[in-house]
């Protein structure tokens, strides 16, 4: 059964949920999902709206030119997408592959609606895993052109492929202003530790001497500024003086694995809102 998603975010204002949802009652449509948020702070409305297509009055490519009067009258940022439509997504990986594996698992066992036509690597350590997988590798190491020219490859990759999602799982890269502007909210990161804490190299090293009795991860959007994007989920797991060294990485490893999942899911199913340097995430 196809379905149609709204994403809104706009001043919050009377009379908004009963446009939105008049319209598409008035085109017959039938609704199954309706989540909608006030940050009294900002005074901002958000909303996501799910509605089946089947016997809706208006046809799929008419709904942003029929839509756009209500939208200007409340002045929204919107936009819609269609359940059949399958995002494409590129993963992009260094040395550790805990996170490449998991993910991979998780589309192969269904829990993803996208495809994976490419893995991007500055290192060989993940071409046996795009193997296994049946995906193509790309090794792309900074060579002649430096970072710059690096990102400008990558984005004809990204181009060609005709790329919707960028997740950085482990990839142990700061991307450049060009890089990030072409792919704004759309690059997921996730980050080895709670943030804001134990920013650099070694975060669990630094966990350890510190004798931390919390570790976490923290999956977020990349922008400009390294590890400030907005977060989209994080994850805790405690811990004590009986834990070694090992035990922190591989409950963080664990962690970074669940809280990347989950951020990627959410991405996909489209329930990510980005307003200023947050997010609102419905359920």
């Amino acid at each position: 059964m196809n379905e149609a998603i709204m994403l809104i975010t706009c001043p919050d204002k009377k009379g908004i949920n009963a446009s939105v949802t008049g319209f598409i009652y008035q085109n017959n449509g039938n609704i199954i999902h309706a989540e909608q948020h006030t940050d009294e702070q900002t005074n901002a409305f958000f909303m996501r709206i799910e509605w089946t297509l089947g016997n809706f009055a208006v046809q799929r490519d008419k709904i942003k030119e029929k839509f756009e009067p209500i939208a200007k009258k409340f002045n929204m940022k919107w936009g819609i997408y269609f359940s059949d439509e399958i995002p494409r997504v590129a993963i992009f990986v260094s040395k550790h592959l805990h996170c490449l594996y998991d993910l991979l698992l998780r589309h192969q066992g269904g829990q993803f609606s996208c495809k994976i036509p490419v893995i991007i690597s500055n290192h060989p350590d993940a071409r046996a895993v795009a193997k296994e997988f049946g995906i193509k590798f790309v090794e792309m190491s900074a060579g002649k052109g430096g970072k710059a020219g690096r990102e400008r490859k990558q984005l004809d990759i990204l181009k060609k492929e005709k790329i919707d999602l960028v997740v950085f799982a482990r990839y142990m890269q700061i991307v450049g202003r060009d890089f990030v502007n072409e792919y704004s909210n759309r690059i997921i990161n996730i980050h080895h530790s709670f943030l804001p804490a134990f920013i650099g190299k070694e975060p669990y090293v630094q966990a350890y001497r510190k004798g931390v009795k919390i570790i976490g991860a923290t999956s977020h959007y990349v922008t400009e500024k390294l590890d400030k994007g907005p977060i989209i989920e994080q994850d805790t797991v405690r811990i004590s003086h009986r834990d070694s060294l090992v035990d922190l990485v591989r409950s963080g490893e664990d962690l970074e694995k669940v809280v990347l999942s989950r951020a990627v899911r959410w991405h996909l199913e489209r329930k990510i809102l980005c307003h200023s340097n947050k997010t609102v995430v419905f359920n």
